[in-house]
């Protein structure tokens, strides 16, 4: 597994092929995933993004300057092996959406809430047949059960590699709706996540901006941005 600070070990990257994908060599020898499998991609353009991480480093490795490769480290050794778990926990947050629930004051906040939103419950009406409920407040309300599974089908489409950016999308806006959108290419990533991010906005604008969350406010979107850039390489 690669550690932070690591000292660098190799010369030369180059791109291999191999019968079930394109393997990243470093000095000829294959990158394996951290349980031991061969680090594969499905893709020539992913496959040299990822050898260009790694040409990249420098004396000491930093696998936070990595991101496509721990995308394909988490498709090939987690999404793989935890498939039907991985999309019913995603399937959860579709019954408590986030741009189902919704304020009733101030009017400008309402306003903008409708705006972002209303297109995307919309957008998931017409091309899952799942037309969810809206609320005022934050008390649950229960979605039809014809939407959500219509939902969880539509997450479960997806193959272990566009699971991990259906995972980013979802679990970083709160949204299925909006993950579902992003991993479709039908919404980029700052969009999306400026979308899932009215409530804080609005209240930023009030209040000011605190320099934790907006730190934190920061790592989300490049983490989203990073799943972008490895969706729009497969």
């Amino acid at each position: 597994m690669l550690k932070q600070g690591a000292k660098r070990f190799y010369d030369e990257v180059s791109v291999g092929s191999h019968a079930s994908g394109l393997s990243i060599l470093l000095d000829t020898r294959p990158i394996k995933t951290p349980a031991g499998a061969l680090l594969l991609a499905p893709t020539r353009g992913l496959a040299e993004a990822i050898a260009a991480e790694w040409r990249g480093q420098g004396e000491k490795l930093n696998p936070e300057t990595m991101p496509l490769t721990k995308a394909l480290n988490t498709a090939l050794d987690r999404v793989s092996v935890n498939r039907n778990a991985i999309v019913t926990d995603l399937a959860k947050y579709a019954g408590a959406d986030l741009i189902c629930y919704r304020a009733d004051s101030p009017a400008e906040l309402t306003r903008r809430q409708t705006a972002a939103w209303n297109p995307w419950l919309d957008w998931a009406a017409g091309r899952f047949g799942a037309r969810l409920s809206i609320t005022t407040g934050v008390t649950h309300v229960p979605q039809p059960e014809e939407a959500l599974e219509r939902l969880q089908d539509a997450i479960a489409a997806h193959d272990e590699h566009r699971l991990v950016v259906l995972h980013a999308g979802i679990t970083i806006t709160g949204s299925a709706v909006l993950g579902l959108a992003f991993a479709a290419k039908a919404i980029p990533a700052t969009d999306a996540f400026a979308a899932s991010q009215i409530d804080e906005s609005y209240q930023a604008e009030l209040w000011g901006r605190d320099a934790e969350a907006e730190k934190a406010r920061a790592q989300r979107l490049a983490d989203l941005t990073a799943a972008e850039a490895y969706l729009n390489l497969l």
